[in-house]
């Protein structure tokens, strides 16, 4: 596969580098600020700023919890089944890797 053909889900090295403000995370996900810092002051997602009043950014694992809890409560899931539903998959996948990289 030609290096233009890969797709950008596997494309490690840009998604290590991607870093997106709230701004821009609201406009590609169609997520409204609010909500977003709303999933950030429960633990579901994390902003990757520390200091209070700095513009919130988020690296691609957060982006992809987004987009699958909003997926997830488009289907009709609360917000907290979502949440824990993403956490567990996210769980079982680190299981998965951890054990792959072991053997």
């Amino acid at each position: 596969m030609k290096e233009k053909d890969k797709a950008l889900s596997f494309d490690y090295e840009f998604l290590n580098k991607l870093i997106v403000g709230i701004g821009e995370v609201a406009q590609i996900t169609n997520l409204p600020t609010r909500q977003i810092r709303y999933w950030e002051e429960k633990g579901i997602i994390k902003s990757l700023t520390e200091e209070e009043g700095k513009n919130r950014r988020y690296d691609y694992e957060n982006i992809k919890k987004m987009l699958l809890i909003k997926e997830l409560l488009d289907e009709g899931y609360t917000l907290d089944a979502a949440a824990l539903k993403i956490q567990n998959r996210m769980n079982t996948i680190e299981e998965t890797l951890k054990k792959l990289k072991s053997k």
